[in-house]
């Protein structure tokens, strides 16, 4: 009987442990379904945010090569300019990096 009783005892002790197992493995299964709906919520916001952002900077790349040419006519005009006027040529076109188009040098 003895060995009766010992195996009764070892048999309801592993049905807790599978009882907690099972528990143990819901809860996680749980976090498990919180953190990936908490992600993809995240997600799903950055990218609505990234697509609103892509969509206003894609009007003013619009906007700047609708205006390229109007650009292009201000910087040869500054060309022009330096050109006849020696310290603006220096001190504000070489300083900023607008270097006068080809073909207008002095």
């Amino acid at each position: 009987m003895a060995t009766n009783d010992s195996s009764d005892l070892s048999v309801s002790i592993l049905k807790e442990k599978v009882a907690l197992l099972e528990r143990q493995s819901f809860s996680l299964l749980l976090a498990l379904i919180v953190v990936s709906g908490t992600l993809t919520g995240y997600l799903y916001r950055q990218a609505s945010i990234l697509h609103k952002d892509i969509d206003a900077n894609q009007q003013i790349i619009n906007a700047v090569n609708d205006n390229r040419k109007g650009m292009a006519d201000f910087l040869n005009q500054l060309a022009a300019f330096g050109q006849t006027h020696p310290d603006f040529e220096q001190q504000v076109m070489m300083k900023n990096g607008l270097v006068p188009p080809p073909g207008t040098k002095k």
